[in-house]
């Protein structure tokens, strides 16, 4: 396939860009600032995304912003839904929106440390964008688990949609490696069309 992969410097990024090009797929990595080896774009920019959508199979959106830059998402979400047009669009989140197993959203736990409000609050804001999308975009969206590290890449994972895959213990938690597993899966083997869906341990 080709892959167009916006935020692909990032630590999200960088590990799909690695898995797309182990599985031999064609992939246009992007950066907002110039970097060798990349395309300059931002997934802000209709016109950039438009740009570096054309002609490809699937493009992935990767991008965090800067830290009191939070409320970016929302507005980059809906860029990316004009821009791509009939380009499969699939787009790493969030948790905080995700249900725990007490009931309640990730985010409203009581536990939940104030300093991530506002990129919990954000991402929120982001997957409302695709969720009330009236388009015909073929989007995805996908949650990670409560933590999201550096680790082995296994390729073995559970997949769930809007509750937290968690394991015998309670914990939630992947590998950025097989995060991006998963989300190469989704793009070879599309399973959650216009959803959104999380994966874990």
């Amino acid at each position: 396939m080709r892959i167009t992969v916006f935020g692909a410097a990032g630590s999200v990024g960088g590990r799909v860009l690695a898995e797309a090009r182990r599985r031999g797929h064609e992939v246009t990595p992007v950066a907002r600032s110039p970097r060798e080896g990349f395309a300059l774009g931002a997934a802000d920019d209709v016109a950039d995304v438009r740009r570096l959508s054309a002609g490809r199979d699937v493009v992935i959106s990767a991008t965090r912003p800067p830290a009191g830059r939070e409320r970016d998402l929302a507005a980059t979400a809906e860029a990316l839904l004009a821009g791509v047009g009939a380009t499969r669009l699939l787009v790493v989140g969030g948790a905080s929106s995700l249900r725990t197993p007490n009931g309640v959203l990730v985010q409203q736990e009581p536990d939940f440390p104030p300093e991530l409000r506002p990129i919990a609050l954000a991402c929120t804001a982001q997957l409302e964008v695709f969720l009330r999308d009236e388009s015909d975009v073929d989007w995805t969206y996908l949650s990670p688990p409560a933590e999201l590290v550096p680790g082995p890449r296994t390729g073995r994972y559970r997949s769930g949609r809007d509750d937290l895959v968690v394991d015998a213990g309670g914990r939630s938690s992947i590998s950025l490696e097989d995060l991006a597993v998963a989300l190469l899966d989704e793009a070879e083997r599309p399973r959650h069309r216009r959803a959104r869906f999380t994966v874990g341990y």
